[in-house]
């Protein structure tokens, strides 16, 4: 992700699964995290002022001790557990606040192997999108951690650009881009 953090472990994903909801297997992962984090300046965790797909749930990480320590439009927040306070704030780097990308025809979508699903995702549900809409798409992979550190977003597992334009860090499929072209595509003519 592109956060400067010197010493922090950083948690690029925490989930579980609805039917594990409720048992305490979010407390146990948070606190092996923390025992693995022995020694680091704290954790860091990247969420949203509200609930959102596919990021965890900033309320989860407040009530284990988590503050917001710096923003990245349109609603990413960065959240630190500090273990030592003399370790400077982790933050989100400049091209994170950027929301945009140098190709403005179509839709463009960066990715990286962080999720499982997002090469099925950029295959066939893009492919699907490209043939309704007549839109030029293009994916790019971040394969690289200089490419990661340096994106134009601050969720890099998936961000779709439209005309340049950030749009989305949600998975994509046709249904949901049938959804979002209102909000954002501009009547030819």
């Amino acid at each position: 992700m592109p956060i400067d953090a010197p010493n922090y472990t950083f948690i690029n994903c925490f989930w579980v699964s609805g039917s594990y909801k409720g048992q305490g297997y979010g407390v146990q992962l948070l606190q092996e995290c923390i025992r693995d984090s022995e020694g680091k300046a704290g954790i860091v965790a990247a969420s949203s002022h509200k609930k959102r797909p596919y990021l965890s749930e900033k309320s989860y990480y407040v009530k284990h001790g988590f503050e917001v320590c710096d923003t990245a439009p349109p609603y990413f927040e960065l959240l630190v557990k500090r273990f030592d306070p003399d370790a400077p704030l982790p933050r989100f780097r400049e091209s994170a606040k950027q929301q945009a990308v140098a190709d403005d025809n179509g839709l463009v979508v960066l990715y990286t192997d962080q999720c499982p699903f997002t090469d099925h995702y950029t295959g066939e549900e893009l492919d699907a999108i490209e043939r309704a809409y007549g839109i030029p798409v293009k994916r790019v992979k971040l394969t690289t951690k200089e490419q990661a550190q340096n994106a134009p977003t601050a969720f890099t597992t998936y961000s779709a650009y439209y005309n340049g334009r950030f749009v989305t860090h949600e998975i994509l499929t046709k249904a949901k881009f049938d959804k979002l072209w209102s909000t954002f595509a501009k009547p030819q003519g």
